[in-house]
């Protein structure tokens, strides 16, 4: 029998003032049964950093042809796909064919061979960005995994500050490839 996912709810509160985004969420997580804290509360922050009325989660690890993140507009055209972890190449084109922007936050200690690996693949899709977050910064995030959540979110100058649970913990991103502009 499969286990059910674990439901969370979590109050984000956004203060994004390198977008000028400044909002309430009132989100539901679903943690699946194989997902851990860590890459829960990546989802959670990776929603902050893209934060938008559209934005919403994916089944994710439940259905591989879904992000963990996506906004889809008014015809169900992906606009963005967002994932975390380290997803495979194949995975990684197929969002690059049905999404305009695709962005990947790995984190991890794998990270850096998954990087190296992939590194000239991924530089050939002009659609994609990934970034980098810092292990100690996601193991840290993990400690503030409740059933019921405030979250607050200060995103400044590319730098986050993730607060709740009477902790702050500085969110260390390194960007690996930005999203390359075609020119016209």
């Amino acid at each position: 029998m499969a286990q059910k996912a674990t439901v969370f709810k979590a109050e984000l509160q956004v203060n994004d003032l390198d977008r000028h985004y400044y909002q309430t969420h009132a989100l539901t997580l679903a943690r699946h049964a194989s997902e851990t804290d860590e890459r829960m509360m990546v989802r959670l922050v990776a929603f902050a950093l893209n934060a938008d009325p559209a934005l919403s989660f994916g089944n994710g690890l439940s259905t591989a042809d879904e992000p963990d993140l996506w906004v889809r507009d008014l015809t169900g055209a992906v606009t963005l796909w967002i994932d975390v972890g380290m997803p495979e190449l194949k995975l990684i084109r197929r969002a690059a064919g049905r999404a305009n922007r695709v962005v990947i936050y790995a984190y991890g200690r794998g990270t850096d061979p998954w990087w190296n690996i992939l590194r000239a693949d991924l530089h050939r899709i002009d659609n994609l960005a990934i970034f980098r977050l810092a292990t100690e910064s996601t193991t840290a995030l993990a400690a503030m995994v409740a059933r019921t959540m405030r979250v607050h979110c200060l995103i400044q100058d590319g730098l986050a500050s993730v607060s709740g649970n009477d902790a702050t913990i500085e969110i260390g991103i390194d960007v690996l490839k930005e999203i390359r502009q075609r020119q016209p």
